[in-house]
């Protein structure tokens, strides 16, 4: 099983090599499509050329409903809806079917919303250049404790719902400590998509990834 997902994630990083692909995981409820949702209408930001905006698209995973999925395309951004029924992740082949469906040649990013769940998606690669796992300030602490394979696979973690942190009791302390001891390669942001808190450096950390992926895609078709 794994391996058949792993070849399809291989042909995936060659169906996406032209472009940055996200690949978004985290409990349901964390803030996962509103951070989204705000990074589709600040794509000005993460740009390295404003005469040239980037074009995005957007595949969304969710057991049931395109409620998530309707939201997103209101930004006026092709998204594409997987309903995976009793699956609690996507799936490689799964994703290069949807992928499918958008004009991936004009593409310069490809952002997939995985299914709200922390255990299963961190077993499936999708070919993804970039995994990012999403946690709320309302979740605990202990959550990379609870869930280590999820976080230590992941290359940036967001602590999302920044502005109710306060509020909630949010243990910043005790959660960055939890991080460095399970993930301590991953980069970390804390960020509001309601407010805007703290989404500067987040949205400079993709427009640098951006902008080293697209020098590596030029170089690639040069050489094709």
């Amino acid at each position: 099983m794994f391996g058949q997902n792993n070849q399809n994630a291989k042909e995936n990083r060659t169906l996406f090599r032209h472009l940055l692909s996200l690949n978004l995981l985290s409990s349901p409820g964390s803030g996962k499509t509103t951070l989204i949702e705000r990074l589709l209408q600040d794509l000005d930001l993460i740009t390295k050329h404003p005469d040239r905006p980037i074009l995005a698209g957007v595949i969304v995973g969710d057991l049931a409903t395109d409620h998530d999925a309707e939201k997103l395309r209101k930004t006026g951004t092709p998204t594409i809806q997987i309903n995976t029924g009793n699956l609690c992740h996507l799936e490689a082949a799964g994703v290069a079917k949807a992928a499918q469906q958008l004009d991936l040649a004009a593409l310069d990013l490809l952002i997939i919303e995985n299914v709200g769940n922390l255990v299963c998606p961190a077993l499936y690669d999708l070919g993804e250049d970039l995994r990012i796992v999403v946690m709320s300030v309302t979740e605990g602490e202990d959550k990379p404790l609870k869930y280590p394979a999820t976080f230590k696979s992941a290359d940036a973690v967001v602590i999302s719902k920044c502005d109710i942190a306060a509020a909630v009791g949010f243990n910043r302390a005790g959660t960055m400590a939890y991080l460095s001891q399970v993930v301590p390669q991953a980069q970390v942001f804390e960020v509001s998509a309601k407010t805007g808190e703290g989404l500067g450096p987040f949205y400079g950390y993709l427009k640098q990834v951006m902008g080293s992926h697209q020098a590596r895609a030029e170089s690639y078709l040069l050489q094709t």
